[in-house]
């Protein structure tokens, strides 16, 4: 089977990747396993969304380069637990195999896939969390009679029917304002109904 070796370290001060191959090469070669490639993010966080080479590697994973993907340990590979149990399943449905050294996970076998399970189950947890406070603290913050999302822009019919005077399009007239297209085009809606109710008022009279 053809492995991608994956290694990260945070610091380059007193943190070397090499540390996490060497037990990896060796994992590997007891198993009879072939190398086909080794990457390595050097001083970067585990909390980054970007890391070229974990990036590279799954870039490479979608490509068939390889049949498996070892760690030395899940939390040099995963940002976070949903990250973890996204990417551990985007490798399952590409057939690629995962095993983390130190965790004893190895998703080859039953127990490993079970512990992916139970992984899955606690991301699905963290995420229901993570609502359940954001929706407390909409509602406490409601409560206090505070004005949630982006404040309303008041934009005066007059100004847009002089730039629209002026031969502007209404998407030329959005930029200028600053507002959304359909913003400026309500506004105008808006207007010409308005008008129309007049006249008709008016001649009701």
């Amino acid at each position: 089977m053809r492995v991608a070796l994956y290694a990260r370290v945070s610091t380059l001060k007193g943190q070397d990747p090499e540390v996490q191959l060497r037990e990896l090469r060796e994992y590997v070669s007891r198993r009879g396993w072939q190398i086909a490639d080794v990457y390595a993010d050097r001083g970067v966080s585990g909390s980054r969304d970007s890391r070229p080479e974990l990036n590279r590697l799954m870039a490479d994973a979608h490509q068939r380069k390889f049949d498996g993907v070892a760690v030395w340990k899940i939390d040099r590979f995963g940002r976070s637990l949903k990250h973890l149990v996204n990417a551990l399943g985007d490798l399952g449905c590409l057939g690629i195999s995962f095993v983390s050294l130190r965790d004893n996970l190895d998703l080859t076998t039953p127990s490993g896939r079970l512990m992916f399970g139970v992984l899955g189950a606690l991301a699905e947890f963290e995420r229901s969390l993570i609502q359940e406070r954001v929706c407390a603290g909409l509602r406490h913050a409601r409560a206090k009679g505070k004005n949630l999302g982006r404040p309303r822009r008041i934009v005066s019919i007059d100004t847009i029917a002089q730039l629209q005077a002026e031969g502007r399009s209404i998407r030329e007239i959005a930029t200028r304002l600053g507002v959304g297209y359909g913003t400026v085009r309500a506004r105008l809606q808006a207007e010409r109904e308005t008008s129309a109710e007049r006249v008709a008022a008016s001649r009701a009279n």
